[in-house]
């Protein structure tokens, strides 16, 4: 009897896993190197910030700050919660604060997340739990910078070079998770962080699948394999059947994300503005978002999104006209004998992305464009094209805050290796509006300024804007407590229970 216990508990019959999926290797879990979508998703289970969203996405609340104020407009108070240990055991403390503060500021390391600390004057510690950061100005986004990963002293104060560190393979966190495995193209396992100060998470494992193939993720959720999961439209709408959703809710929002294809501003056949409104002109974004999503997207009109006060809602998106879209290129050089020619370069990792740009192809050809496609695995995509700048453009997305801040996009000083300016934008105007911004706390007068700016970017043509897809989520029915809300379904994540 005794061993029939023994071995019982040794195989674990009695925990839980939480089975996920992702479509690439993470490239570092890290805080703040992560950029890709599988690097972020994961070091959101395994680090906290000082401070978060709430569930509503209405106002910001404490993460490993207990509570912070501001002491006046150019002076943030935190006071840290002191029942917080890293994974390894070691307590939390303000150092730690601090240390990040200075790695992120550091020259050693290539961050797009550094810009966002521009502003600060000074981060000092007062004792193990107070922290006052001293801005050289007032900043309209103060405290959503702190919602950056903090990073442990005690293990990286002496490492020389972060960005080929071993910490990003093996990270030691603050979260309700910490890495158990890591097996690159298999699977990547985190296990419930007993000490987490908000409680142990009730489902004792995540295990994220490390699957390329669409269609393969897509047969792994409709077989149960994975209990959480993005569908597409045409697969919500075609390809299910009732016994799927006798297995699985479905949660449906608005995503906050979108999908353009920006075009690189240094290369000269990018340069002549008639031509990126050619091309803009040429483009039916209603019936792509049509053809790929049967009504669950709706039409980008802009760099930011719907339902947030920047969003300037006077822009409307370009409605296709061939014949004008014919007279720009034949006023910029082009015609049937001498056509415009260019290359759109996406990843599989998204699976309606190439579909997006055959769409595209097909579109541009009607207007006598030549468009050649090149469809990448996402970390080559990423190494080889996105962040050297190397292309003639890109199909891709951002996820957003609710809170933008234009400056990481749009200003010339973000076009920089790492940095998010990915096309090269420039433009004075906007850079002194963006300049100008950031100390403007006033909601109001900054939102008027965010909506200016949103109508000047569309005109320029950087991006061609194209659809903000809706966020099809599907759940296990085996997963209980879970609470829909603006900011999706994993805000309470640790009380889901299997």
């Amino acid at each position: 009897m005794r061993y029939i216990l023994f071995l019982l508990l040794s195989i674990n019959l009695f925990s839980s896993t939480l089975h996920l999926v992702t479509s690439s290797n993470p490239s570092r879990l890290n805080p703040i190197l992560a950029t890709d979508s599988s690097s972020s998703e994961i070091t959101g289970f395994l680090f906290n910030g000082l401070v978060k969203y709430d569930k509503n996405l209405s106002k910001i609340i404490g993460d490993l700050a207990e509570r912070f104020y501001f002491e006046d407009n150019k002076t943030l108070v935190f006071k840290l919660r002191e029942n917080v240990k890293w994974h390894d055991g070691k307590k939390f403390s303000a150092k730690d604060v601090v240390f990040t503060y200075k790695t992120l500021i550091s020259p050693n390391i290539s961050s797009p997340y550094s810009t966002e600390f521009r502003f600060v004057e000074s981060v000092e510690a007062s004792g193990d739990y107070i922290i006052k950061v001293k801005y050289k100005k007032p900043y309209f986004k103060a405290l959503e910078t702190w919602m950056m990963g903090i990073l442990p002293e005690h293990i990286l104060r002496d490492e020389k070079n972060l960005m080929s560190s071993s910490f990003n393979k093996n990270p030691i966190g603050t979260g309700a998770y910490k890495l158990q495995q890591l097996e690159h193209s298999k699977n990547i396992v985190l296990s419930a962080f007993d000490d987490y100060f908000e409680g142990r998470a009730k489902i004792d494992s995540i295990s994220f699948h490390v699957v390329p193939d669409t269609m393969t993720r897509f047969l792994m959720l409709k077989s149960s394999v994975v209990d959480v999961g993005s569908i597409e439209p045409m697969q919500f709408e075609r390809q299910l059947d009732t016994e799927f959703f006798k297995k699985f809710d479905v949660h449906e929002e608005i995503s906050h994300s979108y999908t353009y294809l920006g075009f690189n501003l240094k290369s000269e056949k990018f340069k002549n503005p008639k031509v990126r409104e050619a091309i803009s002109l040429a483009i039916n974004r209603d019936e792509i978002v049509s053809i790929l999503f049967f009504n669950h997207a709706k039409v980008c009109t802009g760099p930011f999104l719907p339902g947030t006060k920047a969003f300037n809602k006077d822009v409307k998106a370009p409605k296709q006209n061939i014949k004008r879209a014919k007279e720009l290129l034949r006023e910029a050089g082009y015609d049937e004998k001498n056509p415009f020619t260019f290359e759109i370069a996406t990843s599989n990792s998204n699976s309606i992305r190439p579909y997006a740009a055959q769409i595209l192809q097909h579109q541009l050809k009607n207007a006598g464009v030549i468009v050649n496609l090149r469809v990448m695995e996402w970390q080559a995509f990423l190494n080889t094209i996105v962040m050297p700048h190397k292309f003639d453009t890109v199909l891709l997305g951002w996820g957003l805050s609710p809170t933008p801040d234009p400056y990481m996009f749009w200003h010339t000083d973000s076009d920089t290796k790492g940095g998010f300016n990915l096309v090269g934008y420039k433009n004075e105007k906007i850079n002194k509006m963006i300049e100008e911004s950031q100390s403007v706390i006033d909601e109001q007068k900054l939102a008027s300024m965010w909506r200016a700016m949103f109508k000047i970017i569309v005109e320029d043509n950087p991006y061609l804007f194209l659809y903000i897809p809706d966020s099809l989520t599907v759940v296990s029915k085996e997963i209980k407590n879970i609470e829909p809300s603006p900011s999706g379904i994993w805000h309470n994540y640790i009380k889901w229970e299997k």
